[in-house]
């Protein structure tokens, strides 16, 4: 809106200040009385454009200020976090090289039956190679569930068990399903 109000005060004061010398007379002194009141509206107009040209430039020039001390204050917030967390990461690393390599030893050990109790029977190293491909095939199976496919399209597909073994098709989708599916593969 300062901005409109500007080019208008200024296109108006340029008005003023041009027009009466071409449309009223001189020998007319109510026209000269007029002409005088156009020249000081004219002068008027153009103080008010410049005064609301430099409120404008300031609030401006505020906006600018206010986005640079934002975006000081993102740039310390992150150079303090990134700060923050270098110096906990040293002081991890300064407890891992203080412990005794027995603490060190037996953290690992924990951590390690912690993971290989999660592991589930079948995916741990002690996997024989037919419940390894059971495994494989299973994953092949749910692959195809999630992509919509029928039974039918699993068994003939994947399992490939078509005519007279598409029973025992059957039968070995349903173990894959009752081994597997209930433990999520």
């Amino acid at each position: 809106m300062s901005l409109l109000r500007v080019s208008l005060l200024s296109v108006s004061g340029l008005t003023l200040w041009l027009a009466p010398p071409f449309i009223f007379s001189r020998k007319i002194p109510l026209h000269n009385f007029i002409q005088g009141i156009a020249l000081v509206s004219g002068f008027g107009c153009c103080f008010e454009a410049r005064r609301s040209a430099l409120k404008l430039a300031k609030a401006e020039e505020f906006e600018a200020m206010k986005e640079r001390a934002i975006d000081a204050d993102v740039a310390d917030e992150l150079s303090t976090s990134i700060y923050i967390s270098e110096q906990q990461r040293r002081k991890e690393a300064e407890a891992i090289l203080a412990a005794s390599e027995e603490e060190v030893e037996a953290k690992r050990e924990a951590l390690e039956a912690i993971y290989t109790n999660d592991l589930p029977p079948e995916t741990s190293a002690t996997t024989s190679e037919a419940d390894a491909s059971d495994l494989q095939l299973w994953w092949k199976v749910e692959a195809a569930q999630t992509q919509g496919k029928t039974a039918t399209w699993i068994i003939e597909n994947i399992l490939g068990k078509k005519g007279r073994k598409f029973s025992e098709g059957k039968k070995q989708l349903e173990e894959l399903i009752n081994k597997f599916g209930e433990k999520g593969g």
